[in-house]
């Protein structure tokens, strides 16, 4: 587990990781593993901080880069160590008190499975004290290099880190009749016209992607303003930078903008899907659907259809993403798709677009597997993008 962790805070500086991720890559859980019903990544993250903190008590005490994993994430952090951080501040530290229980009698095999683990754990970590001392004496802004952000975010979100004003988030905030206690639904206007409509609602799916979004823009050290759908104005497209999270079913505000011309939603008109949101793939190609949507209402979620498009805003000096599923897991995993480096490199391969080039419009059509209410995988089913 501390390998796996190491490796994902160096190769994906600033991205946080999921219970999940850990529980079916590290430990081998099933696809349908729930992080509510099953405790083991927490458990074993908290063994792994209990080992970490005696390591840096005994004989890690010198390491020059101490690592940690806070309560609350599963992103390691690193820090000088005590001796380092004597020699920076040329004074003394206070010293730390650790309490320990009396030590109890232990069956020989478990005292000897202990001290091996204690062992590897020690070997790990200063493997990777030494690699990142080794950065650290390679480059002097080696203390900002740990949250650098990957080349491929800055190809991909070059245009968004350039305007005169920080980029706004605009996130789905569908309108809703009815009481959170007795039930709701979509508001009609057809039927609801003297009915009170709360608009200051949305999905899981957009709560975590703009937790992505700052994440990301966190890492290329630029501010993101978040807006919820129902407050923008046009006045905000003309002037600025613009991401909406959301589906034009849910974020109204996508239909008074130009949108995407490849990949549309529209809802089915008739049928058993009759009122279902869908995305119509207008220039279908040999091999590709004409027609996505995610599974049906009565049916557990397991697949949904996304779209990632850079598109043409009403002013062409300024830059417009839209994020959107045809539900809200596939809105968070359009997010997370661009958020990820690894994902976002298969982009912008499919998009021929070099690290030093420039990011032309495109729209791209993305599959995504869900369990058990997080979406867990995704795949580029087609990309259509402006030629030069």
């Amino acid at each position: 587990m501390l390998r796996y962790l190491a490796k994902h805070v160096l190769d994906h500086p600033g991205v946080s990781l999921k219970e999940y991720q850990i529980a079916t890559e590290v430990f081998g859980r099933q696809p349908d593993f729930d992080p509510q019903l099953d405790s083991m990544v927490r458990v074993q993250a908290g063994r792994l901080r209990t080992k970490l903190a005696e390591y840096y008590a005994s004989e890690g005490t010198a390491d020059p880069i101490w690592v940690e994993l806070p309560k609350g994430t599963y992103v390691l952090s690193f820090h000088p160590g005590a001796t380092s951080a004597v020699r920076n501040h040329g004074g003394a530290l206070g010293e730390a008190r650790h309490e320990s229980a009396p030590l109890q009698q232990t069956p020989r095999n478990w005292m000897i499975s202990v001290v091996v683990l204690s062992v590897l754990l020690a070997v790990a970590v200063a493997g990777l004290a030494a690699l990142l001392f080794a950065r650290k004496n390679a480059n002097p802004e080696a203390s900002t290099e740990i949250h650098a952000a990957p080349a491929a975010f800055h190809t991909f979100w070059k245009s968004f880190l350039t305007g005169p004003e920080e980029p706004w988030v605009i996130f789905s905030n569908a309108a809703f009749t009815g009481r959170p206690d007795r039930g709701m639904r979509y508001y009609d206007p057809a039927t609801d016209s003297k009915t009170q409509i709360l608009d200051h609602y949305t999905g899981v799916g957009e709560v975590l992607a703009v937790h992505e979004l700052d994440t990301v823009f966190a890492s290329l050290h630029q501010r993101i303003r978040v807006k919820r759908g129902s407050l923008f104005s046009l006045d905000d497209a003309k002037n600025n930078d613009l991401i909406f999270i959301g589906s034009p079913s849910e974020n109204l505000t996508l239909l008074d903008i130009p949108g995407t011309q490849e990949f549309v939603f529209k809802q089915v008109p008739a049928g058993p899907r009759a009122g279902n949101m869908e995305i119509v793939n207008i220039h279908a190609q040999s091999g590709e659907p004409k027609e996505v949507l995610a599974s049906p209402a009565n049916q557990p979620l397991v697949e949904d259809y996304a779209v990632i498009a850079l598109v043409k805003g009403l002013n062409p000096s300024r830059s417009v993403l839209i994020l959107a599923g045809t539900t809200t897991m596939g809105t968070q995993a359009a997010v997370e798709y661009v958020c990820r480096e690894n994902s976002l490199e298969q982009l912008l391969q499919r998009l021929a677009v070099t690290r030093s080039g420039e990011l032309r419009y495109f729209e791209a059509l993305i599959h995504v597997k869900v369990a058990r209410g997080v979406p867990v995988g995704s795949e580029i089913v087609a990309v259509r993008r402006e030629s030069s």
